[in-house]
């Protein structure tokens, strides 16, 4: 036998009915304020799991790309110095050519000494270099100066750190930027550290001993060729962050696209079926007004 429907039933189901369709109106509008298909987890449970994952690959990517775009612009400062440092061992070596020939008279052997002793500071400065507040050429220790340069501490014996300063570009990717300054001027007691070259150079010119000064072209040629092969493997490493830049850039656009279908509402459809409930709402009030029964008071006026 079926139930009895009262009266108070058919106006508490009719409640209901209502606070649904007030309830999904809220949701749809909500919708369409932020532009966002999920802006609590109760909206899409499934999906949340998914946007907050594609959420923490961006955050580590962008991460990436900050790191990418630093070790390209450490390369690239470093290469900088690096073509300043060739060419002044390129002229240095011009003006050893020349000092080098038996005829100069020592006024022509000073005015080349002289051009030298400016260049060899030129090269202390380069040495020296700094980027973002931070000696390029010193390893780890990039706050301290590598080459000091006076009477007790020439920068021919000086001791560069050696290690390495690594940016990670990928997961688990790691690429040493730097070069150490033993590694570009020369170890302390090596024939082609450039400062000793240069020095022994000056010393020579200041002599005129010629046969001295042309002994020291092999030295420089040396110099010159570790000088090409250093910047040789910068390149190499730009190349190589460039196209990992491209990479990273590709993946951010696919995490994005991703994490918009995953988050953002169709509009269009947002609207359609707002206004779909919107009528349902109103139809609702329309029929609700006629289900509840007049009351007492009501019949007595």
């Amino acid at each position: 036998m079926p139930g009895r429907v009262t009266q108070n039933m058919m106006n508490a189901q009719m409640l209901r009915n209502l606070n649904y369709n007030l309830s999904q109106m809220d949701k749809l509008q909500n919708q369409m304020a932020t532009g966002r298909r999920i802006n609590k987890p109760s909206d899409d449970p499934v999906g949340i799991s998914f946007s907050m994952r594609y959420r923490s690959e961006l955050s580590a990517n962008d991460q990436y790309e900050k790191n990418v775009d630093n070790a390209i612009s450490w390369l690239d400062f470093t290469d900088a110095m690096l073509d300043q440092a060739t060419q002044i061992i390129q002229r240095v070596r011009e003006l050893a050519v020349n000092g080098a020939n038996s005829t100069n008279p020592p006024d022509a052997m000073n005015a080349i000494r002289s051009e030298i002793i400016q260049l060899r500071e030129q090269m202390v400065t380069v040495a020296n270099s700094q980027f973002n507040g931070k000696y390029i050429f010193n390893g780890e220790k990039t706050d301290v100066k590598p080459y000091v340069d006076d009477a007790a501490n020439p920068a021919a014996t000086a001791e560069t750190d050696g290690g390495k300063i690594h940016f990670e570009i990928g997961v688990g990717v790691l690429l040493a930027v730097n070069v150490t300054g033993n590694e570009v001027f020369g170890n302390p007691g090596d024939a082609d550290n450039i400062f000793q070259v240069m020095d022994d150079l000056i010393a020579a010119l200041g002599a005129s001993d010629y046969q001295a000064v042309g002994a020291t072209l092999d030295r420089i040629d040396s110099r010159m060729n570790s000088f090409l092969a250093i910047r040789s493997d910068i390149g190499a490493k730009t190349n190589r962050i460039e196209l990992a830049q491209n990479r990273l850039s590709e993946i951010s656009i696919n995490l994005q696209t991703l994490q918009s279908k995953t988050e953002d509402a169709d509009l269009a459809e947002v609207i359609t079926n707002l206004k779909t409930y919107e009528n349902i709402y109103q139809s609702s009030l329309s029929v609700g007004a006629r289900i509840i029964r007049p009351s007492l008071v009501d019949f007595l006026k």
